[in-house]
């Protein structure tokens, strides 16, 4: 990284772009070899953060006999609207585009009443039943707080327990291990749900766009449609009646969001979508086998198959120095 940038800086002078002062000024900066502690620090608080809302609810487990359920629901509510009012006294309030707290720590703070809001709700119907028979208003309601938080105070990381809050209501599960072995499987009905609810918020990033409201949120909205729409049609290529529409649904997803992160120079989406890709093929592959019946040539497979794997690794190498080369500002060049 040193080396590149002490010569992307000697291109800069020798194309008179900058200065001799400015050149030696530069220079002379990264000799003091200072560094940022900035990310060190933002992981402290999100571990703060983690480890406090994680204190709350041992708390809660753990004296639950002891203090009170009204007690603690009390003290829960009581440190809730604490950090609510604290987020609201020091945010300028709600803009289409970006608007940041002055100071970080208020994103966290603005996290923290989020996840405390989750467990007052949870706790609230867990042991007085408030919702009665109807659990997925339990759900519902803290996903209405945290999108409107997550807008309101422009925080990405309650945007997603938001979108998550989404999927859990209409029965999804977010983690791929649940997906494949208790959910989808068992109810393709759900990965229709999952198909229909990655293209909403394919369709809701589309229009986000166009009325120029939080276009910053876009690779949130756009990675869980990615996630949701081509889980949803990886189950369905184990389905004998309805694989290949689905195939064809995997293709076209595949190929639009490889453009796409080029355009956004998302290298977690492009990495996701090579993924995806690369999972449906092999199983569409895997189909067309069955379907020829070619016996005489299965050991001609079993005799490639280390070989394709091999190729495999070697093409996606080579799709990430391409997405790289792509994608790297060549301004200077």
């Amino acid at each position: 990284m040193t080396n590149f940038e002490e010569q992307a800086t000697q291109t800069l002078f020798e194309k008179n772009h900058i200065t001799e002062e400015q050149f030696g000024a530069i220079r002379e900066y990264r000799g003091l070899n200072l560094f940022s502690v900035h990310n060190e620090l933002k992981l402290l608080l999100y571990l703060s953060m983690l480890m406090f809302t994680s204190g709350i609810g041992i708390l809660i487990y753990q004296n639950i006999d002891t203090i009170g359920h009204t007690a603690l629901l009390g003290l829960l509510l009581l440190v809730t609207l604490t950090c609510f009012y604290f987020c609201f006294k020091k945010h300028e309030g709600f803009k289409k585009e970006e608007v940041l707290f002055s100071n970080p720590l208020y994103d966290y703070l603005v996290l923290t009443a989020v996840i405390l809001s989750c467990t007052f709700v949870g706790y609230l119907q867990f042991q007085y039943q408030t919702f009665g028979t109807h659990y997925g208003l339990a759900t519902l309601v803290p996903t209405v707080i945290s999108l409107f938080c997550a807008y309101y105070f422009d925080n990405k990381s309650v945007l997603s327990i938001g979108i998550t809050g989404m999927a859990a209501y209409l029965g999804l599960s977010v983690d791929p291990k649940q997906v494949f072995e208790n959910e989808m499987f068992d109810n393709p009905y759900l990965s229709y749900i999952g198909l229909a609810f990655g293209l909403v918020l394919l369709l809701w990033a589309l229009y986000a766009i166009k009325i120029n409201l939080k276009k910053h949120f876009n690779l949130v909205y756009l990675t869980f449609s990615l996630h949701l729409v081509s889980l949803a049609c990886i189950v369905n290529l184990f389905e004998d009646y309805y694989w290949l529409p689905f195939g064809i649904v995997l293709g076209i997803t595949a190929y639009y969001f490889y453009n796409l992160s080029f355009q956004i120079k998302s290298i977690s989406l492009f990495i996701f979508t090579i993924l995806y890709g690369y999972i449906g093929i092999n199983i569409l592959f895997v189909r067309v086998i069955e379907l020829i019946k070619f016996d005489d040539l299965f050991f001609l497979f079993i005799f490639t198959t280390p070989f394709y794997f091999i190729g495999s690794i070697l093409g996606f190498i080579k799709l990430i120095k391409h997405f790289n080369k792509n994608t790297t500002d060549d301004s200077i060049r």
